[in-house]
């Protein structure tokens, strides 16, 4: 792929992004691919609401990253970048290892606060460093690398935690991703704050009055508004999906080891994922060249396509599941490239990290910090054949979401070009 960047050492950059992804996936995972075994170690054998409980963990984590993102965003847009990206990385890797260490139900749902707090001083600021280092033509290409740390990391969270937890027990797996985690973040205080470079100071020097201001133009922001409403349906589907597949197939399904069906997942998760995040990215970019609303409509007719087949994938039979999974997982990351490299393009420079963080608010308050307990409730009362019918649903609409909103995407991206320039 021929990178076109706006500033020298873009591909070190981008290299330490991806890599600093890739572990926050792989730290999200490893608790779905050890719960059945952290609910053996931690609850007791009759509580009729363990599952639900256990769904709790994932929503504590993503309670915490959803309400401290908007404060970190704020910082973004005014302060180093890099400064607050590797502060969240050492705090969530610090997180990840005192999982471990947790003794009772209490104590690791508190880590799992402070890994989402990390998560939040990273995720509202990676995108806009990319956004800075690379031009808009093929931001949907390289946004897709960049978050191909979502499926290949959510993939090896999952193989990493069921064999090292297969083999040493369900702490380990959080102890061994800490020290390369602050290894990472001690590399991001050597970058270059982009802005300087860029001669752009001006976002790092508003007013705090402007944060308000930032707000009400984004309500006024329809590509905006239509992307994270899609993106928050989106997610609410693959939050509960995710968390809850390896428990499906292994209590619900009848497949005996959890140790393999983490691994097929994890390797389903990075064939499906790579391929569609890659394909999604280059085709979206092809897309927009002819068709201004390219980004949205790629997003949109791949979520359409991947809802009946995820119907299709809970009747399916043994092994002819796992094909009917990669389907679905692939059209499912087809649009995490576009739906990305729209917010930035249709969001100014100086109100970004503040855009990404409104928006990680959104997409996690109103979806996945609901759906794992959600349908860890209704599976303790009815069967997570009907858990899994109640959300999937929310996958056509994300994709009814970006294909309405496909038609203002071409004069929202102009109004933020037109703005940036002036």
């Amino acid at each position: 792929m021929s990178l076109e960047t706006h500033l020298p050492g873009a591909r070190r950059a981008l290299a330490l992004l991806l890599g600093i992804n890739l572990f926050n996936y792989i730290d999200r995972y490893i608790l779905a691919a050890l719960e059945p075994e952290i609910r053996k170690a931690l609850f007791a054998a009759n509580d009729p609401d363990a599952m639900g409980k256990s769904g709790m963990l994932a929503t504590a984590f993503l309670v915490s990253y959803m309400v401290v993102a908007p404060l970190f965003g704020w910082l973004a847009d005014r302060s180093s970048r890099w400064m607050l990206a590797g502060i969240g990385v050492a705090v969530w890797s610090l997180a990840s290892g005192a999982s471990g260490l947790a003794g009772s139900f209490a104590i690791l749902l508190m880590t799992r606060v402070f890994v989402g707090v990390g998560e939040a001083g990273y995720g509202p600021a990676a995108p806009t460093l990319i956004a800075d280092y690379v031009a808009e033509s093929v931001r949907g290409r390289v946004l897709s690398l960049f978050y191909l740390a979502i499926p290949v990391g959510s993939a090896l969270g999952y193989v990493f935690g069921g064999v090292v937890g297969g083999t040493w027990g369900w702490r380990w797996p959080f102890y061994l991703v800490t020290l390369p985690g602050l290894a990472l973040a001690g590399l991001c205080y050597w970058m270059p704050e982009p802005r300087k470079l860029l001669a752009r100071t001006s976002a790092m020097h508003r007013p705090a009055s402007a944060f308000w201001h930032d707000l009400r133009g984004l309500l006024h922001n329809r590509s905006y508004l239509f992307n994270t409403a899609a993106m928050t349906a989106m997610t609410f589907a693959i939050g509960g999906l995710s968390f809850w597949i390896p428990c499906y197939i292994h209590e619900y399904r009848g497949q005996p080891d959890l140790g393999r069906i983490n691994t097929l997942f994890g390797a389903i998760t990075v064939g499906g994922g790579l391929l569609a995040t890659l394909s999604g990215g280059g085709l979206a970019d092809w897309v927009s060249r002819r068709h201004p609303g390219g980004y949205f409509l790629v997003s949109g007719v791949g979520m359409l396509i991947a809802f009946p087949l995820t119907l299709l994938m809970l009747v399916t039979p043994f092994p002819w599941f796992w094909v009917m999974l990669f389907l679905v997982e692939f059209f499912l990351f087809f649009n995490t490239g576009p739906a990305n490299a729209a917010l930035v393009n249709v969001t100014r420079p100086s109100i970004r990290a503040t855009a990404f963080a409104v928006n990680i608010f959104l997409i996690h308050a109103f979806g996945d910090a609901i759906s794992p307990p959600l349908i860890g409730a209704i599976a303790d009362r009815w069967r997570m054949n009907a858990a899994f019918l109640a959300v999937s649903g929310m996958i056509a609409i994300a994709g009814l979401f970006w294909i309405l909103g496909a038609k203002f995407l071409e004069s929202d991206t102009q109004a933020s070009a037109d703005f940036t320039e002036s």
